[in-house]
């Protein structure tokens, strides 16, 4: 490219795998994205946020523009529709405490990521970010437990820090995009499917009395294991009791989702309560794994479960739900 690309060149690079394109891109339209926040939101952090967002939108999209001449128009569209979502937030937070949902796009964010060029750049800057801002970007974007109090509560932590973290998070990985080229790391699209085959494996091996066996091949000895109010274990054997507890009583745990980075997986299951029992347990549980050298060192489980919502309100949801994996169902 010569010293003055324009946005189209920009694009197509960006489309072929460099993000230093696409970060200059950004960079490029960056004032024309502020003011449109601006305008919508009012001067303050709020459409600071708003702006970083529509970048790491444009990262997750950039696949989805058509023109790549109208790139400045498209990313002040990405911009507004993001601050249209903040506005729609924040009338539902008047009547609702904390309701915060991330606006719908055409596929889910790991789909998206995964089917253009710079999925590994992005998965590596996200493992690039230390753990509790990693944990909770990733809660956030990539799973169903995405409001604040959900994350609030799967962190341990109050509302006020997820905020905090979030920003923070988004500037690092904004400030990254604009930075950093592209280079050869993990292929995260490689380690997904490895921890996805590993949940598959851990989750079949239960009904067939293996889950032990199972779980010894991927953890650590001294597993660290937080329960679902917090109860704190140490060992394999709590884990294994409560898997077991859980299959006498006609649970059974379907894997919907796998987020992996390097030190931290989440997996996302559904829980079928029996037909004789069918609000024995909450609609789901999510599985966040911290590891290190590869083996899971703790595990913490976490019901993703909004105020007022019932294993039987969302039975129908569930039953309708299609599996990417067949698990320990029987």
């Amino acid at each position: 490219m010569d010293a003055r690309p324009d946005d189209g060149d920009l694009v197509r690079a960006a489309l072929g795998g460099e993000p230093a394109a696409l970060g200059l891109l950004l960079e490029r339209h960056r004032a024309t994205m502020r003011a449109v926040a601006v305008s919508l939101l009012g001067w303050g952090p709020d459409a600071e946020d708003a702006v970083q967002d529509a970048m790491l939108a444009a990262l997750r999209r950039i696949g989805d523009l058509r023109d790549p001449a109208a790139a400045g128009a498209w990313l002040r569209a990405v911009t507004r529709n993001e601050c249209r979502a903040r506005l729609r937030r924040r009338r539902l937070e008047a009547s609702v405490a904390d309701l915060d949902t991330v606006p719908a796009i055409a596929d889910g964010p790991e789909q998206v990521v995964q089917e253009h060029a710079l999925r590994d750049w992005l998965w590596s800057a996200l493992d690039s970010l230390p753990e509790p801002l990693q944990l909770t970007v990733l809660l956030r974007y990539f799973t169903e437990a995405r409001s604040y109090a959900q994350i609030a509560a799967a962190c341990e932590v109050p509302v006020g820090t997820v905020r905090s973290r979030l920003h923070e998070a988004r500037r690092r990985l904004t400030g990254r995009l604009l930075a950093e080229p592209a280079g050869a790391g993990t292929d995260f699209g490689a380690l997904t499917a490895r921890r996805r085959r590993d949940a598959q494996d851990l989750l079949t091996c239960a009904p067939l009395g293996e889950f032990r066996r199972a779980l010894a091949d991927l953890a650590v000895p001294g597993l660290r294991l937080i329960g679902p109010q917090g109860q704190r274990f140490h060992g394999h054997e709590p884990l294994v009791q409560i898997m077991e507890s859980d299959l006498l009583a006609g649970v059974r745990q379907r894997m919907a989702a796998v987020t992996a980075g390097r030190r931290v997986t989440i997996l996302e299951c559904d829980l079928l309560s029996p037909a004789w029992d069918p609000e024995h347990c909450p609609p789901g549980v999510l599985w966040l794994m911290r590891l290190s050298g590869g083996r899971i060192e703790q595990i913490r489980l976490f019901h993703p479960v909004e105020a007022g919502q019932t294993a039987a309100g969302r039975l129908a949801e569930l039953k309708a739900r299609p599996s990417s994996v067949t698990t320990a169902e029987s």
